[in-house]
């Protein structure tokens, strides 16, 4: 079954970033494609506490974009409250970030989904576990990356710099594309403007990135976008 679903790992050139928000916009899309769509997000700190469960707001996020398929708990098996790296949350909780679990969590979407989108935490370098980074958990799943960088001054170095990590680290990760992404001035996706006379950098980003990148830029959304601004064939770039 893993050798016949596709999935695509979403990454970030930096926390908050917007990669649950892409990751819901690209779930959308495939779902209006009649595909059915697993999601997945191995661990999740800085969650909120509902009673005896904890929530974590991008599965939430995730799983309602892909019509909320399976159980909301499988999309993100390890979830912790403090807002700091995930090993450091457990810790805190004297707890521990599972490693087996980080992988074989992957395992519940499979006989479900006709592609599976993964979304890590933080960039590839952010660890996950004592001795686990983003980038070894999207080696081992060999899912390409779709890399979400800020549209902001800083975009072309972070977003290089991340696809530099991609292509060293180990034998290298496959990269299926960047989306470029315009959060609010505050840097989440809240009630700020786009103001891109405060920073010009918004309107040039996009040409200097695509310039000078290997991999594809797939699309450069706006604030607020809720759709990509042309069809984007998101099953063809996954592999399984």
């Amino acid at each position: 079954m893993r050798e016949s679903v596709r999935g695509l790992f979403i990454t970030g050139t930096d926390t908050g970033v917007g990669k649950t928000y892409v990751g819901a916009l690209v779930a959308r899309a495939l779902v209006a494609e009649g595909k059915r769509v697993g999601v997945y997000k191995p661990v999740a700190s800085g969650c909120r506490r509902d009673g005896e469960r904890l929530i974590a707001d991008d599965a939430v996020q995730l799983w309602n974009a892909a019509a909320r398929p399976g159980e909301l708990d499988r999309v993100c098996p390890q979830r912790f409250t403090s807002p700091i790296a995930p090993h450091l949350a457990a810790r805190a909780e004297a707890n521990r970030v599972d490693p087996k679990l980080l992988r074989s969590g992957l395992e519940y979407w499979l006989d479900r989904s006709d592609i599976v989108l993964v979304e890590g935490a933080g960039g590839l370098m952010s660890p996950l576990s004592d001795d686990d980074y983003v980038a070894d958990l999207a080696y081992d799943l060999k899912y390409p990356l779709i890399v979400v960088a800020r549209n902001t001054l800083g975009a072309i170095n972070q977003t290089l710099q991340t696809l530099i990590t991609a292509a060293t680290f180990r034998r290298g990760l496959p990269i299926a594309g960047i989306v470029l992404n315009r959060p609010n001035v505050t840097g989440g996706l809240g009630s700020s403007s786009n103001d891109s006379a405060a920073d010009p950098s918004i309107e040039s980003n996009a040409d200097e990135i695509a310039r000078r990148s290997v991999p594809p830029l797939l699309a450069n959304l706006g604030y607020g976008a809720t759709g990509f601004d042309a069809p984007i064939d998101w099953f063809a770039l996954a592999r399984s």
